[in-house]
């Protein structure tokens, strides 16, 4: 679950920075970080959506029962 979300969030991230407009190059080393950034931050999201997902799941077999 958390490596498909990990996945579709960069791939949102990254539409996101070409919809903002291009970004200087700097060098590769650069680019590099804002790859690593990018994927940093799309597995963060990843973790905190399914945390919060299986949390609500749990919590919703516990007020069931």
């Amino acid at each position: 679950m958390m490596l498909g979300l990990t996945f579709f969030t960069a791939m949102g991230l990254s539409w996101r920075e070409r919809r903002k407009g291009p970004t200087p190059a700097r060098g590769f080393a650069a680019r590099q970080k804002r790859v690593i950034d990018r994927w940093v931050t799309a597995a963060a999201i990843a973790a905190l959506v399914t945390m919060l997902v299986l949390g609500g799941l749990q919590w919703l077999r516990i007020w069931l029962s």
